[in-house]
């Protein structure tokens, strides 16, 4: 969901500078390096969330492997 609301912000962004450049008004200084910066920040963002979601679902079956072996233990008493 993040990511489809970050790939139409991207989209609307670039359709936004390109409608700018073909007007012939060009862009302002500093736009563009603004603009990449913007992006790989975003990918950053993307990149972060899909590692701290698969550290999640990771650290989630730890504890479920944990919590079978504490009944296994508690069984054998």
């Amino acid at each position: 969901m993040i990511e489809v609301q970050q790939l139409e912000t991207r989209l609307s962004r670039h359709l936004a500078n390109q409608a700018w450049r073909e007007s012939g008004l060009g862009s302002p200084a500093g736009t563009e390096e603004l603009q990449q910066t913007i992006t790989k920040l975003e990918q950053r963002t993307v990149d972060s969330t899909t590692t701290l979601e698969e550290r999640e679902a990771e650290l989630e079956a730890a504890r479920g492997a944990n919590r079978q072996l504490t009944r296994a233990l508690n069984q054998r008493e």
